[in-house]
């Protein structure tokens, strides 16, 4: 077998290409900060102060009550958060919805996406504005109309589903934590996956078609095709979906405060959060709460990017 050395032509021609990716790389960049740039300044307007003020709050002994009394304690507060028992059973079911609900939707989403992107050109349309109709009610409303359809006395699920096991006209869904969650992920999943599925869907639209016919034409079934051809040329897509919806999920609040207000073991950190702050009025205690949830917010974007090691230059064709 033979060998060719390559050429001061081959060189060139290298030379040229990387210059352009560069100077390619250095525009798509410059429109970026340009498009996402004042929207970057409007967030940190409104979110980096009050980060920053919850932070300074949580280093002191401050309670509205009693305003007088406000004095610096270091770290004291993360000491009774971090030694309380009801801290760590508001994360652990925190982390639990977070799971179970983003590994749902993400199933789900995936299938839902599949189902628009084969659809045929003129139910295409109508397909996505149907499976949209639930992203685009507002979360309170969500959160009561799931509440009233499994409430004992004004909800229909008993009546209507009491044949499965399990189910019988005196079931109160939100006297025990299991069916209270059930119920609180159920109504987080009917409403997110159609946000999951749009993720998916531009994922999808990413995958060269030429990869998956070629490997149709070796022989590989559909779920060879899926796993060797699909689902690694949506790993960018596929991470995206997976940080933004464990990012918005782990922040629960509206479900589970409308639904159960915390009841039955269903208090998540959020919630805790609220319930210290402005319920108890202990603002140091409540801050120190926030800002360690912002902090396990942090760890999941470190987690899900270490998780995927997504090289998004390499998805760009950049080398």
């Amino acid at each position: 077998m033979t060998t060719t050395a390559p050429t001061a032509a081959d060189a060139d021609r290298a030379r040229t290409t990387k210059v352009l990716l560069s100077d390619r790389t250095k525009s798509e960049r410059r429109l970026g900060w340009w498009l996402a740039g004042p929207a970057f300044v409007v967030m940190l307007a409104v979110t980096v102060y009050p980060i920053l003020q919850a932070t300074y709050d949580s280093l002191f002994r401050y309670r509205l009550t009693a305003p007088d009394d406000r004095a610096f304690i270091g770290l004291n507060n993360y000491a009774v958060v971090l030694t309380d028992s009801v801290f760590w059973n508001a994360l652990g079911v925190t982390v639990f919805i977070t799971i179970v609900t983003v590994l749902v939707e993400v199933i789900l989403g995936f299938v839902l996406a599949l189902l628009m992107h084969r659809a045929i050109t003129s139910l295409r349309g109508m397909l996505r504005t149907v499976i949209l109709v639930p992203y685009g009610i507002i979360t309170v409303v969500s959160a009561f109309a799931w509440f009233y359809m499994f409430d004992i006395t004004s909800g229909f699920v008993n009546s209507w589903f009491d044949w499965v096991p399990g189910i019988s006209q005196d079931l109160n869904w939100f006297a025990h934590q299991g069916t209270s969650l059930f119920v609180i992920m159920a109504s987080e999943i009917w409403k997110t996956t159609p946000f999951i599925s749009l993720l998916l869907l531009a994922g999808l639209a990413q995958v060269p078609s030429e990869l998956d016919e070629a490997a149709e034409v070796d022989g590989a079934t559909w779920g060879q095709r899926l796993r060797r051809v699909t689902l690694p040329n949506m790993k960018a897509a596929i991470m995206v979906a997976v940080l933004f919806r464990a990012l918005d999920a782990f922040r629960i609040f509206d479900n589970v405060f409308i639904m159960t207000n915390g009841a039955n073991g269903t208090t998540v950190l959020s919630l805790l959060a609220y319930r210290t702050s402005i319920g108890r009025l202990e603002i140091g205690l409540g801050s120190a709460i926030s800002v360690l949830l912002f902090l396990c917010v942090i760890g999941i974007c470190f987690l899900a990017i270490k998780l995927f090691k997504v090289d998004l230059a390499g998805a760009r064709g950049e080398s």
